[in-house]
């Protein structure tokens, strides 16, 4: 399995902000990031405590493309898992979602999407899944960003309607408990 660990990560965090180190900088009083400074990223396992300085790279129109990506990489410990801190960051990922004076607002969206499908229940019966994805079980991260998704869905509803995709619309709202 190809996977990140918090190393890996925080390095990437380091060259991001010597590649833009305004952002470290960056004017902290944005509504939609409100309270981010305050969640111990570290807590959660293989997460970097650096997330807040994502979060604001978002919002810099210079920066804002590889905030994106260092971001994703940070959330993301593998191509098939999601990081146990998802459903603290996803709330804030709504909230730039939906303001279209974020620089990258459509790949935020697209990152939301990604992230419902990651959040969708593995049918323990199929073992093949389970073998891939590991079981519930074993990924509580799956149930909480569900719970997550069904607190923000009137956020949530609002942002499918700006997808293109009709199976992106209903995997957000499945994902809110719409559907």
């Amino acid at each position: 399995m190809c996977s990140t660990d918090l190393a890996a990560k925080d390095a990437e965090i380091a060259r991001f902000l010597q590649d833009y180190p305004r952002v470290a900088d960056a004017d902290r009083g944005h509504p939609a990031l409100r309270g981010c400074e305050e969640v111990r990223w570290s807590e959660f396992p293989e997460c970097p405590a650096a997330i807040p300085v994502l979060l604001h790279g978002l919002l810099d129109q210079a920066a804002a493309a590889e905030a994106k990506r260092v971001l994703t990489n940070s959330i993301l410990n593998s191509v098939r898992e999601m990081n146990a801190a998802m459903s603290a960051i996803l709330p804030f990922l709504f909230r730039l979602a939906s303001d279209p004076q974020v620089p990258v607002q459509s790949g935020l969206l697209d990152l939301v999407v990604s992230v419902a499908g990651f959040s969708e229940p593995i049918d323990g019966r199929n073992e093949a899944m389970v073998r891939w994805f590991g079981s519930d079980s074993d990924h509580p991260e799956r149930e909480q960003c569900r719970a997550v998704f069904t607190e923000h869905a009137g956020v949530v509803a609002m942002l499918a309607e700006q997808l293109n995709s009709s199976d992106d619309r209903v995997k957000l709202r499945r994902a809110a408990g719409l559907l």
